[in-house]
Parts: C-alpha cells; sequence; structure tokens
C-alpha cells in the first residue's frame, strides 16, 4: 500500500533568516549527522566558536543526540548563514514542541535580527554614511 504524504514527512520545517541569508531546516529525531548543503555541518561552519553558536539551540532544550537537522542555507556569508541555521533549528524546536520556546526565547534565538547592510545615499562618496569631502578653498 503507498504511504500518503502526511506518513512519508517525519520531520519539522522551518525558516531562518539573518542578513541576506535564508535557511530552510527541516529537523528530524534521530542520532545521525546534520547536514548543511550536502556537506557535515562541522566542515561547513568550521571552528569552535561557530560549533558552539550553531550547538546553542540542541543544548538549551537538551536534545544533543536525539535530534540532527538538514539545512538549505542561501545568500550571504558565513556568519549570516550561520545564525539564519540558528534561528531556523530554534523556530523548529519551537514548532515541535511549545515547551521548548521558554528556553530558546529569552536566549534570544527565536527572534529575527532584522539588521541588514545599509543602502549607499545618493550624494555620499560611494559609502552609505559617508560625506563628501569639502573643498579648503
Amino acid at each position: 500500500m503507498a504511504k500518503t504524504k502526511k506518513e512519508l514527512k517525519n520531520y519539522t520545517y522551518a525558516v531562518g533568516r539573518r542578513k541576506e541569508a535564508s535557511a530552510r531546516v527541516r529537523l528530524y529525531k534521530g542520532n545521525k549527522e546534520s547536514l548543511v548543503n550536502g556537506e557535515v555541518i562541522g566542515k561547513y561552519f568550521p571552528g569552535d566558536a561557530m560549533r558552539s553558536k550553531w550547538q546553542l539551540p540542541f543544548s538549551l532544550t537538551q536534545t544533543e543526540g536525539k535530534y540532527y537537522v538538514t539545512v538549505r542555507v542561501l545568500g550571504g556569508g558565513k556568519n549570516g548563514q550561520l545564525e539564519a541555521t540558528v534561528h531556523g533549528i530554534a523556530r523548529a524546536f519551537a514548532k515541535l514542541n511549545e515547551k521548548f520556546k521558554s528556553s530558546l526565547k529569552p536566549a534570544g534565538l527565536l527572534t529575527r535580527d532584522a539588521r541588514k547592510k545599509e543602502r549607499r545615499m545618493v550624494g555620499t562618496g560611494g559609502k552609505a554614511r559617508r560625506k563628501k569631502q569639502s573643498p579648503k578653498r
């Protein structure tokens, strides 16, 4: 017998965004390697600082080893992509279970950081806030 679409979907889906980066996150139950764009998350986001950042939602919800994620992230730089991924993971946990919200919200992981690069204004010397040099005489 063919499985229905509902039975095949065994993950929680969420989207995380930061600057120009957008991360589509699927949160699965189990103990597999987490992947970002088909690559192991530790290789895609190398270093201890980045590791502690993407593991934060798992440690706050005390779910290390119980869940894993697959992420498709587009746009932005590495740091924006990392923060978008963390935002998406946190939103997936909040959607999965309401009790996780109480630990994720005080850490600021469910809040969308809306700061973006400021656009260049007319009359500036090529930068957003720079003023043109005035002549001395």
